[in-house]
């Protein structure tokens, strides 16, 4: 019989997990993991905490990263590859921003996989505007939804083929917001049919990928709540968009959203979300989310397994072959 997973996906304190946190992920058996900057110093040590997660949870539970490259990259040099933020990646490659973005990512792949690490959440496919806030705009892959969603597929690729299962993000689309989600709550005045023609077009170009994350910001003319904790808004990423795949929340601590995080954890699931990403918080945290989201709903946990399933065996590459590539694509020199 398969496992009933939690419905949250955690972190840790640290480099590796403490006697408590190893208690705690056997009981809470979280859907899965997510690595930050301070539990990254040398590859040993990453996969030796990958290996205390699995080993926790009594399974091959998936871990999953923040590596887009630019300001939101978890491995940095010298000892991983520092990467271009992804917007000026995609404008030095030009015509062929497509092939520069598959073989980045399967790059990204080949670093995360060597780690232990199987999902990274990317792509990111929310369309920019001139007035995107800076903590997101550099981030995105263009400012046609058109384009957005064949890069974004392009990305998707590079690291299923790496054997990593990607996070599409933030859906249904958080272009629009003109402050940052960290710090305070976007809202988005926008009409209905002009999201549709272009926040909502690449993530309904992308719904078979496996898992995605929410976008925590307000669509007023569709809910007065986030986009987290809004029935209306979960209901047509599910049924007009037609994102079937497994839904977490973006992380559930940050300011954009207001309350106890058992209050807002429970809301986002009855709200439609599969799993509560909770980051950064205290252990005390971390078992109040945990206990509040309990275990996986049935659809949920169909969500899961069939993401689970998505992973596979990396395909044989040569990883210098494919940089030297990249580099010549990026440098205008397409057929190098």
């Amino acid at each position: 019989m398969t496992t009933r997973f939690g419905a949250t996906i955690l972190d840790a304190g640290g480099l590796r997990l403490t006697p408590e946190e190893k208690r705690f992920f056997a009981d809470a058996n979280p859907f899965g993991f997510i690595l930050f900057a301070r539990n990254i110093d040398t590859p040993e040590q990453v996969r030796a905490l990958c290996a205390d997660m699995r080993e926790a949870v009594g399974r091959d539970a998936p871990i999953t990263i923040d590596q887009e490259g630019g300001r939101v990259q978890r491995l940095r040099g010298p000892r991983w590859r520092e990467w271009l933020p992804p917007l000026e990646h995609v404008r030095r490659a030009g015509d062929h921003a497509e092939k520069a973005m598959y073989l980045r990512y399967r790059i990204i792949a080949d670093e995360l996989r060597a780690l232990g690490v199987d999902s990274n959440c990317a792509p990111m496919v929310d369309v920019a505007t001139g007035a995107t806030h800076a903590f997101l705009q550099n981030r995105c892959y263009g400012f046609d939804a058109a384009a957005v969603a064949r890069i974004g597929r392009a990305v998707a690729g590079g690291m299923l083929a790496g054997g990593v299962l990607p996070v599409l993000k933030h859906i249904p689309g958080h272009g629009r917001a003109v402050v940052d989600s960290h710090f305070d709550l976007p809202v988005v005045a926008d009409d209905p049919d002009t999201l549709r023609a272009s926040d909502f077009a690449p993530f309904r170009a992308l719904n078979d990928l496996p898992m995605g994350m929410t976008a925590h910001l307000v669509y007023a003319a569709l809910d007065d709540r986030p986009a987290t904790l809004s029935p209306r808004v979960m209901g047509l990423i599910r049924d007009e968009i037609g994102f079937d795949g497994l839904i977490m929340t973006d992380d559930i601590s940050m300011k954009a959203l207001s309350g106890p995080l058992p209050a807002l954890s429970r809301a986002a699931l009855e709200a439609g979300c599969d799993v509560i990403l909770h980051c950064n918080g205290t252990l005390d945290e971390r078992r109040a989310v945990a206990d509040a989201a309990g275990p996986m709903s049935d659809a949920a946990q169909a969500r899961a397994e069939r993401a689970l399933a998505a992973r596979k065996t990396p395909d044989e590459v040569d990883i210098p072959a494919l940089a030297a590539k990249l580099e010549a694509l990026l440098n205008g020199r397409p057929d190098d």
